[in-house]
């Protein structure tokens, strides 16, 4: 006796799998210019290092001897493997087969993924299309009943994010749970021109009143620049590239530390081009850019949030191989200012640190919260608040080096002040209650008034208040810890970061992580 014929029907069933929605379907795929679910995880995975998970499941029809006459495969392709030899569990969506609606799909194979994910403490990739696992109005239909809506899995989902590393790609349109996955997720792509992201679709919204296309309800123009995603892809190959990228920063879980790389770039080295970088005249700006990335390890530079929150810069890094977070003001948009969206940026970086625990390094050139009848519309004062609290619920170290500006409640978040302050400063430093420019005349008020000569009195007051306000009559006080040559920075960070990581704890953080 012989399981050979049994054995030859599995090599059947997983053949017509690897068929997807068949001929027909693939080539209008690729005449949208999108690769198919199996292609991606090809690109995204080391050579053969996917091993499939539920590659029978699917919708099967038989004749009445039982004979197997067709099979639909599931439109969820789930498993494991390595990106350069890291191990994560993916799962995508097969849009060939029912545009990924979950009425062609097994959805246990979604919360499987999730599952797996969160037991083995590994990373999750998800690769969406579709409506992610969402139904479509046939469902009712064919089953002939509805139901109370409920979101199978959720629980992991949430889990997930407190727990390991989520990343999730917008790969073609994107609607209701597929939309919600993708933002439930640590880092979110999507592709320009081809991924689309909406609650619901342009034929919904019609019954609103708006016609409107796919690319104007929810193109990369709107959701680049809203905070939905994270980052940009110009296709499919550099959002799973960025993918590649920004796992290569990440622990395995929340139960490992980042792991420090082996760093070519000399922690003594400096530039010279750091000492004049900064204008003398408070007035100018300058580009932090440079700043940025003469201090952090050559190339080491990873932005997250490229289009979104402008007035402040969030990404990783590397200092002597070591992975951390980096937050900075950008002084070329609203003069470094924190808006609503950039206090919301520095949100949601702060408890991706908190996480996941990397040292944060924070550049600061921060004039206050921006100000005037939209910055209150925007809510500013509510957002900034909490990205101040999120800078006091921080739980790992903190480097600060103030560059320039720290002025009111948001230069106060330049640091958790009751902790050590691990912080030094720029001789361009200029910090206070409020910049003596603006408020000079409301302090003085009535002595200007009163003066027999008061642009006489101005600038005898100026003059004083310029030699007060000097950053070395702050280091007197010990209100800041040390001044430094610009170009000492990298060598100093590099010596903080050192002694950073071994304080580092592992396990879950003081509070679960949202979306």
């Amino acid at each position: 006796m012989s399981w050979k014929k049994e054995v030859d029907h599995i090599k059947l069933r997983r053949a017509l799998a690897l068929k997807l929605g068949g001929e027909k379907k693939i080539n209008r795929q690729h005449e949208a210019g999108r690769l198919t679910v199996r292609e991606r995880i090809s690109y995204l995975l080391d050579d053969d290092s996917f091993q499939e998970i539920g590659m029978l499941s699917g919708q099967s029809k038989y004749d009445k001897d039982g004979n197997l006459l067709e099979v639909t495969p599931a439109n969820s392709v789930i498993g494991h493997g390595t990106i350069n030899t890291f191990p994560v569990v993916i799962y995508g969506d097969d849009f060939t087969i029912r545009g990924g609606a979950a009425d062609a799909a097994i959805w246990q194979k979604m919360i499987a993924a999730e599952k797996l994910a969160n037991e083995y403490e590994l990373p999750l990739i998800r690769l969406i299309e579709g409506t992610g696992g969402g139904g479509s109005i046939k469902t009712l239909e064919k089953d002939g009943y509805s139901y109370v809506p409920a979101n199978p899995g959720w629980d992991l989902v949430i889990d997930n994010l407190s727990k390991v590393p989520v990343v999730s790609l917008a790969l073609g349109p994107v609607a209701g749970l597929g939309a919600a996955r993708l933002v439930s997720s640590h880092f979110c792509i999507m592709v320009k021109e081809i991924s689309q992201i909406f609650v619901a679709g342009p034929p919904l919204v019609e019954k609103i009143g708006e016609k409107v296309t796919k690319e104007e309800l929810g193109g990369y123009n709107i959701h680049s620049k809203n905070g939905v995603i994270d980052n940009l892809a110009n296709n499919e190959k550099e959002a799973m590239d960025k993918t590649k990228l920004f796992l290569s920063y990440m622990p395995k879980s929340i139960y490992e530390i980042p792991k420090k790389k082996i760093s070519k770039d000399p922690v003594n080295r400096t530039d010279n081009f750091l000492i004049n970088i900064i204008p003398k005249n408070k007035r100018e700006s300058y580009d932090i850019m440079p700043i940025i990335k003469s201090i952090l390890d050559k190339q080491s530079f990873f932005e997250i949030g490229e289009n979104y929150g402008l007035s402040a810069i969030t990404g990783l890094g590397r200092l002597d191989g070591y992975p951390l977070i980096i937050i900075a003001n950008n002084p070329q948009i609203y003069g470094g200012g924190w808006t609503s969206n950039a206090s919301k940026k520095i949100i949601k970086i702060l408890d991706f640190a908190n996480t996941f625990h990397f040292p944060v390094l924070h550049l600061v050139d921060n004039p206050g919260f921006v100000i005037g009848k939209n910055a209150e519309k925007n809510a500013t004062i509510r957002y900034g608040a909490k990205a101040l609290a999120s800078i006091y619920q921080t739980d790992v170290p903190m480097c600060t080096i103030l560059l320039r500006k720290a002025f009111g409640v948001a230069g106060a978040a330049n640091i958790n002040h009751v902790k050590y302050k691990y912080r030094m400063a720029w001789p361009s430093g200029d910090w206070g209650s409020l910049p003596s420019e603006g408020g000079l005349e409301a302090a003085y008020k009535s002595d200007l008034k009163n003066s027999n000569d008061p642009e006489q009195l101005r600038k005898d007051i100026e003059k004083k208040i310029k030699i007060a306000s000097s950053p070395f009559r702050t280091a007197e006080k010990f209100l800041i810890e040390d001044i430094i040559d610009p170009r000492e920075t990298r060598p100093k960070v590099c010596q903080w970061i050192k002694i950073a990581y071994p304080s580092l704890k592992t396990g879950p953080s003081s509070f679960g992580y949202r979306p």
